[in-house]
């Protein structure tokens, strides 16, 4: 089992950004012509755009290993994995947080799953990761876990793999 996945901004950021272009825009337009202003409108449009598409660039994927991001860690050092709904997520992140997981999460996803580090070289002890779809990334995370590479839909193990 392999999962995939990108944890994108919703549409009401991408709305923020128009909206900071627009403010921008106006600002400029008070002081300067309408066309220095359009200018600056989509200048600054484009900014927050682009902060935005990059902050929601974030994937979470398991293959071979589990990925989040940039990072990575092979199967022989997962531990127990731990599906987390909305209350449980936030206890995790607030009153329950150890501050040496290692953290993929993002603000507009509220739940997701705790994997255990059995690394004793790795300072975290855990990786808190954001989902959309938690089971069906704990049972992909699972499956890499006990099988150590990954499997196709029907749980054998891929040649060559």
């Amino acid at each position: 089992m392999t999962h995939r996945e990108r944890l994108t901004a919703p549409v009401a950021w991408w709305i923020g950004a128009t909206g900071f272009g627009l403010t921008c825009g106006w600002l400029v337009f008070v002081a300067t012509t309408p066309v220095i202003a359009a200018v600056a409108a989509a200048a600054a449009a484009a900014v927050g755009y682009g902060f935005v598409a990059a902050y929601g660039a974030l994937q979470v994927a398991v293959d071979a290993e589990l990925h989040a991001g940039r990072a990575h860690i092979s199967p022989e050092f997962l531990g127990e994995v731990e599906i987390l709904d909305r209350t449980a997520y936030r206890e995790v992140m607030g009153p329950r947080a150890d501050v040496r997981a290692w953290l993929a999460t993002r603000p507009w996803i509220d739940t997701g799953v705790r994997v255990t580090i059995q690394d004793p070289a790795d300072p975290h002890p855990y990786w808190l990761l954001g989902s959309r779809r938690p089971d069906h990334l704990a049972a992909a995370i699972e499956d890499l876990r006990q099988t150590g590479r990954r499997t196709s839909a029907g749980g054998a193990p891929q040649k060559g793999v």
